[in-house]
């Protein structure tokens, strides 16, 4: 799906944490955000690990640019008609570079990005081995990102990577310091237990985002019990990603052991599903429409 003239990302967004907390599921690709759509989720998230595996077939460790990640962006929001809430690492720089990554994203169409305070150069928020900014001058290039988003409405997301390298008392000071700055919501990264998500739940008032990631505690806090913490983001990162490579690696192995897919015909969809997902008969009958 497209966006008319008449879809705006980050209303569309807001108008969902209206009316309760948001499920984003991570997508490292623009079919897989389609899914995500189909299957009838309010937003779908622009994971910056599923990017690079996607892209680069590589860890979440910065490597990909700005100008990359935006590209990516771009295409994403234009393959759905739901908000895209983007990654934007650490901004790809100093505060001039995070002006013009807030900038491109919003014209990507993108209804949320979310600005870390990790130095150079960031690794996933799951990762040990973060280095911290001092948490002014991440504060300060948040404020940057708020008044280089100017009129375009895009909603500003400030992530705090402080839980896993210094504790979560420094994490929820953090939180709550770039509260201060003008951002829209607040996201403390590195969650992996229940009594850590309870600990944030607790301590940070307004608007803020969970991450539930598979293989830790917090996939046993549902998306209800989230809401009633005061979450109003959740995003699963990476839960789509790593389902689709068990499924691809047993069809392969099956392939490889067998010298053909038949045995698992069962765990693929048909060409006919495929083509809804795509959008396959929009692109005829607009080619068929003009002569194509």
């Amino acid at each position: 799906m497209s966006h008319s003239n008449s879809f705006h990302p980050a209303t569309a967004l807001r108008d969902a944490m209206g009316r309760g907390i948001v499920m984003a599921p991570g997508a490292p690709d623009s079919l897989t955000a389609r899914l995500v759509e189909r299957a009838g989720f309010p937003a779908v998230y622009m994971t910056g690990l599923g990017a690079t595996a996607a892209r680069l077939g590589q860890p979440d460790l910065g490597l990909l640019t700005g100008t990359e990640m935006a590209e990516h962006a771009r295409s994403m929001a234009r393959a759905v008609g739901i908000p895209v809430v983007a990654d934007a690492d650490t901004g790809y720089g100093g505060v001039l570079n995070i002006r013009r990554t807030v900038r491109d994203y919003a014209q990507a169409g993108v209804a949320a990005l979310h600005l870390e305070d990790q130095m150079a150069p960031k690794r996933c928020g799951q990762l040990s081995g973060i280095r911290l900014m001092e948490a002014e001058e991440s504060a300060e290039r948040l404020r940057a990102a708020v008044a280089a988003r100017g009129m375009d409405d895009m909603l500003i997301i400030g992530r705090t990577d402080a839980l896993a390298a210094a504790g979560i008392d420094a994490a929820l000071e953090r939180a709550r310091r770039y509260q201060d700055t003008g951002i829209d919501l607040v996201f403390v990264d590195g969650i992996k237990t229940i009594a850590e998500t309870e600990a944030v739940a607790r301590a940070i008032q307004g608007p803020k985002v969970m991450t539930v990631v598979d293989g830790t505690e917090t996939v046993g806090l549902t998306a209800d019990v989230l809401q009633q913490m005061g979450f109003s983001i959740v995003f699963y990162a990476v839960s789509t990603l790593f389902t689709a490579m068990r499924a691809v690696s047993e069809t392969l192995s099956a392939l490889k052991r067998d010298g053909t897919p038949r045995a698992r015909a069962g765990a693929m969809v048909s060409y006919g599903e495929f083509a809804e997902v795509v959008g396959l008969h929009g692109q005829q009958e607009w080619a068929t429409r003009f002569g194509g």
